[in-house]
């Protein structure tokens, strides 16, 4: 989900400094990323959503068509 790229990057650089600088030191509690996770979570759930309304399949916004035939074709209706 392109629309949540940035959360994910941020949730991503928290969990790499929580894991190695505090998990790998012994610190277990786990809650420092805990809002970003749930943030990123609501964005893909949201967008996911928006996407079954619209009747968009997940396989078909990660095929590239750029400089093929699909490029310029209509996607069929159902």
């Amino acid at each position: 989900m392109e629309a949540c790229s940035e959360l994910k990057q941020k949730y991503d650089a928290c969990f790499n400094y929580w894991f190695s600088e505090r998990y790998l030191k012994g610190d277990n509690n786990d809650s420092m990323c805990s809002t970003l996770l749930t943030v990123y979570k609501e964005c893909v759930a949201v967008s996911e959503k928006a996407m079954k309304e619209q009747h968009i399949e997940v396989k078909d916004v990660e095929v590239n068509h750029l400089g093929t035939d699909q490029e310029k074709s209509v996607p069929p209706r159902s």
